[in-house]
């Protein structure tokens, strides 16, 4: 199995991150990993030299036999199956998926369409509408719109608010706003990270999140969440500081559960997810209301990530997560070589 990691994304690190721990809990007895890096520049790294960016006890653990990738079917040699433990644009927007599909090599995870779905915040939202899965609303704009557009921004969401660049994910490039100076700073720095913007309004909430594992029958796992000591759950709080509690499973009355578990398979299948996601939710306090914010079509693996973590909590562990994905995956795979490509 050749994982993919790294990439040409400010996500970079943590999918670093994510490669050692997916590596590092694989069943050597069953699976063999061949680690391949992707440096900031888009270079693909051979086995030998992407072992070097692992801790040492992952990179011993590694297969470092040369392998051949190629976009025509039948020619990629040296692996079976790829994990793409990549995060953001380049990796998990969908561009390695299409890539993966055209040399029909079988791939953990979300197709072209759910992928870059997944990665795009607008797209996604309004298709959480399109599917009445309740959400909040938002308003989108490119970066060349800030001065023409805060009065639209400032009416329609309010104060405080969110900032987000739409194609991102690990809460890069987010800030949090309470005036229209902020405003248009934000804009500006959210614009250094993508091309698009969105802008939400803020909510008074608690964070939970839940897994989704499956393909055509996806199931969800029991909910977690995450408990922020000061100000939002942002990149430094996720992993730099640690200064976030994540409870796993959440306390949640078991109507709550059962309606969150609901929804996340509904936002999965309402992106065209496969394999794996990550959903997560608000539950506004005043009122109590579940809403769905965002889906994950590739989330963290790293040894504090929540996505294994309530998976375990859900009675699957680690190694065992790792292989049901692999399954997935070559299940996936087989399905669609059923589909016809001549037209009579």
């Amino acid at each position: 199995m050749a994982v993919l990691f790294g990439g040409r994304s400010s996500e970079h690190e943590v999918s670093i991150r994510s490669a050692a721990s997916i590596i590092g809990a694989l069943d050597g007895q069953r699976y063999a990993a061949i680690p391949i890096a992707i440096e900031r520049s888009g270079r693909w790294l051979e086995p030998a030299r992407s072992a070097g960016l692992l801790p040492a006890e992952v990179a011993d653990k590694c297969c470092l036999e040369p392998v051949e990738f190629w976009h025509e079917p039948g020619r990629s040699r040296g692996f079976d199956l790829v994990f793409p433990a990549l995060h953001g644009p380049f990796g998990e927007d969908g561009r390695v998926q299409g890539f993966l599909d055209m040399a029909d090599v079988p791939y953990v995870g979300s197709g072209v369409l759910g992928s870059a779905c997944g990665m795009d915040k607008d797209v996604m939202k309004r298709l959480f509408r399109e599917h009445r899965l309740p959400t909040l609303p938002h308003v989108a704009l490119a970066r060349n719109e800030t001065a023409s557009r805060l009065g639209e921004i400032e009416e329609c969401m309010g104060y405080p608010a969110f900032v987000k660049p739409a194609n991102l994910g690990s809460s890069v490039g987010i800030r949090k706003v309470a005036s229209r100076t902020d405003l248009s700073a934000a804009i500006e720095y959210a614009g250094q990270f993508d091309r698009k913007i969105i802008v939400e309004r803020a909510v008074d909430a608690r964070e939970i999140e839940c897994a989704v594992l499956g393909n055509d029958e996806p199931r969800a796992s029991l909910p977690g969440e995450i408990v922020v000591r000061d100000g939002f759950y942002d990149y430094d709080s996720k992993y730099v500081t640690d200064d976030a509690e994540l409870v796993v499973p959440a306390q949640l009355e078991p109507d709550q559960v059962l309606a969150i578990q609901g929804l996340a398979v509904d936002a999965f299948r309402a992106l065209d997810c496969a394999g794996l996601a990550r959903v997560d939710f608000f539950i506004e306090n005043s009122t109590g209301q579940v809403l769905v914010n965002e889906v994950n079509t590739m989330p963290g693996f790293t040894s504090i990530s929540m996505f294994p973590k309530m998976w375990s909590a859900s009675g699957l562990s680690y190694p065992d997560l790792i292989g049901q994905l692999i399954e997935l995956a070559f299940m996936r795979h087989a399905q669609s070589r059923e589909i016809r490509f001549e037209a009579s």
